[in-house]
């Protein structure tokens, strides 16, 4: 899977409710999976079914590095990041997955 492009992304119960922080090669086949309780887990137990964020992250590594950098972030930091680009906390799987972008957003923490 080194070849693979892996995405960082952040789910939601809702606006500004509980938050989880993942990483995924395949972020439609992720997100169907959490929107289905197809796994048990945090988001399962959690009610967190809606995409509200997500960046690539390049290589396995560098996925694996951003991901945990964000889950070491407070949770404004988080709600800040995820307001910078989807204000109204919509549901980004409903829109469909489109990647215009390939650039991984730095963040400021």
């Amino acid at each position: 899977m080194e070849d693979q492009e892996y995405f960082v992304y952040i789910m939601a119960s809702g606006k500004n409710g509980t938050l989880y922080v993942g990483m995924t090669y395949d972020l439609a086949k992720r997100v169907y999976e959490h929107k289905h309780d197809l796994v048990d887990g945090f988001t399962k137990e959690y009610g967190v079914h809606r995409l509200v964020y997500y960046e690539f992250g390049g290589s396995f590594e560098g996925a694996w590095r951003r991901e945990h950098r964000l889950k070491r972030w407070n949770r404004a930091w988080k709600i800040e990041l995820i307001e910078s680009v989807n204000p109204g906390w919509l549901d980004l799987a409903e829109r469909g997955f489109s990647f215009p972008e390939r650039a991984v957003s730095a963040g400021a923490h």
